[in-house]
């Protein structure tokens, strides 16, 4: 039996690629937060359903000690580093921590696989927000990087560390270049969530107004239960490499609020604030990523298309705030 180690396997992708994991018959470790187990029913809502099924391990992407310690111990086939601080508006307010856990993590775990645990394959979660303001459209494994934000600057700097330890230590070492993935489990703080969420509340007379940032930025939307398949595929190849994972479309804000609202039956621009509390001191204004690399060697395509992940969030939370279930999470 393969063993999988997910750090981050709280978040959106971490608890889909569990589930994918486990449908394959993998054994499932996954590092969380101490604080995660003194408050499981809120830090821990996205896995609830698998926790007998994995096995959680105590760690701080801070603590180069403790993740040493979980990689002597686990000694995983396959390593899926998705933990990070990854709302890029956060990165702004506080880039010490941002630069600190993104950066130093990424540091941390590769070093503890490749002294304790060298032929381990280890998966990186790069991001679409290293293209940045983007110096060409659409973005491939080749187009140079250029962040915006220190959430950006981190992923770029997690890339190049993944990249050296492949070629300087020999390790299966790839990153997954994604673009934003969607979908009912992500964070409120996300703007899609916030749209889907606020739109759910408008229609079920909960709320009446929507406060948002810019709706002229555009981005790749896609489904993250489908991205985690381009994941693991990665993991499989016979040589390590990098991949742009997208749909190839782009779409603005605005056209995702819009959406939203029509799909209840709503118009958008009677509940729809723009608040400039909401910018991003510097911008990325479009995005949009080239997957046929990733189509070619992976065999791998997006499913769900944008109206489809719109509804299905929409849906989401119109059945949550039914069901009376109003506490926000993380």
């Amino acid at each position: 039996m393969k063993k999988a180690l997910i750090t981050g396997i709280t978040g959106q992708d971490g608890s889909y690629l569990a589930e994918l994991l486990l449908s394959k018959g993998y054994e499932v470790h996954g590092i969380i937060r101490r604080v995660a187990l003194e408050d499981p029913e809120h830090r821990l809502w996205r896995i609830k359903h698998i926790t007998d099924k994995i096995i959680l391990h105590p760690a701080s992407l801070e603590s180069y000690a403790s993740l040493f310690n979980v990689v002597e111990k686990v000694k995983p086939d396959e390593c899926y580093h998705l933990a990070a601080q990854s709302f890029v508006s956060y990165s702004f307010e506080d880039e010490f921590s941002t630069i600190n856990t993104n950066i130093n993590g990424t540091l941390h775990i590769l070093s503890a696989i490749r002294i304790k645990s060298p032929n381990t394959r280890f998966y990186f979660a790069a991001s679409s927000e290293m293209f940045g303001k983007a110096l060409e459209s659409p973005q491939n494994e080749s187009t140079p990087f250029y962040p915006r934000s220190p959430y950006g600057i981190s992923k770029v700097a997690g890339f190049h560390f993944t990249r050296n330890y492949r070629e300087a230590y020999n390790l299966f070492a790839v990153s997954g270049i994604l673009f934003n993935h969607e979908s009912p489990r992500r964070g409120y703080e996300f703007v899609t969530r916030k749209i889907s969420a606020g739109v759910a509340a408008i229609k079920l007379g909960l709320a009446n107004k929507l406060e948002l940032g810019n709706l002229d930025a555009k981005r790749d939307w896609g489904y993250a239960g489908n991205y985690v398949e381009a994941m693991w595929r990665m993991l499989q190849q016979d040589k390590p490499d990098d991949y742009v994972i997208a749909t190839g479309e782009t779409h603005s804000v605005k056209e995702f609020t819009e959406k939203a609202f029509e799909y209840v039956g709503l118009d958008w621009k009677k509940y729809v604030i723009t608040d400039k509390r909401y910018f991003r001191p510097a911008e990325v204004y479009e995005l949009k990523g080239d997957y046929s690399k990733a189509k070619k060697k992976l065999g791998w395509q997006p499913e769900v298309k944008f109206e489809g992940l719109v509804k299905m969030m929409v849906d989401n939370d119109l059945e949550r705030l039914k069901n009376g279930k109003f506490r926000v999470r993380s």
